[in-house]
């Protein structure tokens, strides 16, 4: 009895397909993701130590992605009421966002000001007294982001604006497309959604830069300097084949077929004139004849166009 071969059995699927929209071509790439992660993960590293020192308790800022949206969709992901520091980010266009939720704003005040933190916290704009206090932490961030992002583009972060209701901020027209990156605030034992939304035409020549130079970490880019700087000492010792001549004749070819021993062939060379350096069939100096001791030597001299 001969048994039937057995078909291989397809491997599960280990992802679930991902929607292509085709009114945004223009897709944020890995290279550009893992480019923008690797700054944002040292601004969350920064971020952290900002949050701990300011509100005096046990802080942890993580990133949770980073993601391509419009930016109709970025304002439906927020709550009805949030704290959204608007900002310039030159030589970024546009205005950038850092949106901390109400609640742990409210949260970050109250530890700030000597209080606990408790669990109920009010839902309302801030007084003009707390504003001051909140917009020096703010200020910290915003100079951590610089910070972060320096090695994919020198930003400088000014902030233009407070908005409370996402959906009153002016930041851009509904369909631009944005970058943004979500970020987790834990003060204490509570967990908070932050996020940074910018541009994302601003960001894409310089992610695009970041990309051709690989999108590397400080110790990638201390060994790419490292072996660049290898390589320029290696090619300063290749040795090339150099010619000393004079200058070229044209001969017909009967001319040639007639030479025989003793034949001269007059030399279109002046006797003044220096000797042809080549390298490669291109002249780049000019010398005269001579020797060094018992062997003979070219003198390099000033080249016809240089001589007064």
């Amino acid at each position: 009895m001969t048994l039937a071969p057995q078909r291989p059995r397809r491997r599960a699927r280990t992802t679930e397909p991902t929607p292509y929209d085709f009114r945004r071509p223009i897709q944020l790439s890995r290279e550009h993701q893992r480019t923008l992660q690797l700054g944002f993960d040292g601004f969350a590293r920064q971020a952290t130590t900002v949050f701990t020192s300011s509100l005096r308790t046990v802080c942890t800022v993580a990133l949770v992605g980073i993601e391509q949206r419009t930016y109709a969709e970025y304002v439906d992901s927020l709550g009805p009421s949030t704290y959204m520091t608007l900002f310039t980010a030159d030589p970024i266009p546009g205005t950038g966002v850092l949106e901390i939720p109400l609640f742990a704003t409210m949260s970050c005040l109250d530890h700030m000001l000597g209080g606990p933190g408790s669990d109920e916290q009010p839902d309302r704009p801030l007084t003009e007294i707390e504003d001051g206090v909140i917009s020096g932490l703010v200020e910290r961030l915003l100079g951590e982001m610089r910070y972060s992002l320096e090695g994919l583009v020198a930003l400088e972060p000014v902030v233009s604006g407070i908005e409370y209701s996402p959906q009153f901020a002016q930041v851009a027209a509904a369909a631009d497309v944005m970058v943004v990156v979500s970020l987790e605030l834990r003060i204490g034992e509570r967990a908070h959604q932050m996020s940074v939304c910018l541009p994302f035409s601003g960001l894409l020549p310089h992610l695009a830069n970041a990309s051709g130079s690989g999108a590397m970490s400080d110790r990638e880019r201390a060994q790419r300097a490292q072996s660049a700087q290898l390589l320029h000492e290696q090619f300063n010792r290749v040795p090339v084949s150099v010619a000393v001549r004079f200058r070229p004749i044209t001969l017909d070819p009967g001319v040639l077929a007639a030479l025989e021993p003793g034949s001269v062939v007059r030399l279109e060379h002046p006797a003044s004139a220096p000797l042809d350096v080549c390298v490669d069939g291109s002249t780049f100096a000019h010398a005269t004849p001579g020797a060094r001791g018992q062997r003979l030597a070219a003198l390099i001299v000033t080249t016809p166009e240089e001589t007064p």
